[in-house]
């Protein structure tokens, strides 16, 4: 049915509106590459987020520093720009491209966390042969953390990575 309409638009040629038809499509056409491109970096990234080499070899995490996971954020945000770029400026009829991605949220660093429970349980008889349990739990979380020349990080159980919100295109016709 798509394809029908596809081929409509393309074979008629009423009075100036077939350029602008053409010009729909070629639109519609980038926005889906866009849109293929975004989806496929965002997964990508995931993966290599889950393979990325490990700092801390005795608990396999990656240590947690801000500035490093700004910084990181800022190239793989610049990656994605710039392959959206570059490949839209390799269709017929474009010229010069830019690309801005945003996102609706930050990367997410999520700390490893050392958790301690206590559960006890008492059991009272009094002399009229009634019996009484209490239960009492405590648990305790704590930031784990790893010293290095004097200066203490949290160890990074996980990075969740920032989604993507939306995408501004400009593109130039090429002459």
């Amino acid at each position: 049915m798509i394809t029908e309409k596809f081929k409509t638009l393309i074979s008629k040629e009423s009075n100036g509106n077939s350029k602008r038809k053409i010009e729909n499509l070629v639109v519609f056409i980038i926005i889906l590459i866009i849109t293929i491109i975004a989806i496929n970096a965002i997964w990508t990234d995931k993966k290599e987020t889950k393979t990325k080499d490990r700092t801390d070899s005795q608990f396999g995490k990656q240590l947690a520093t801000t500035n490093e996971t700004k910084e990181q954020e800022k190239e793989e945000t610049k990656s994605i720009e710039e392959n959206l770029e570059n490949i839209l400026s390799q269709i017929d009829g474009v010229g010069k491209v830019k690309v801005l991605v945003t996102y609706s949220q930050t990367s997410e660093v999520i700390a490893m966390y050392n958790e301690n429970s206590k559960n006890s349980t008492i059991e009272e008889k009094d002399s009229g042969g009634g019996t009484r349990i209490t239960e009492q739990q405590d648990t305790t979380k704590d930031i784990v953390y790893q010293e290095e020349n004097g200066q203490k990080t949290p160890i990074t159980q996980k990075v969740i990575s920032p989604k993507v919100e939306g995408a501004i295109i400009t593109a130039s016709r090429s002459k």
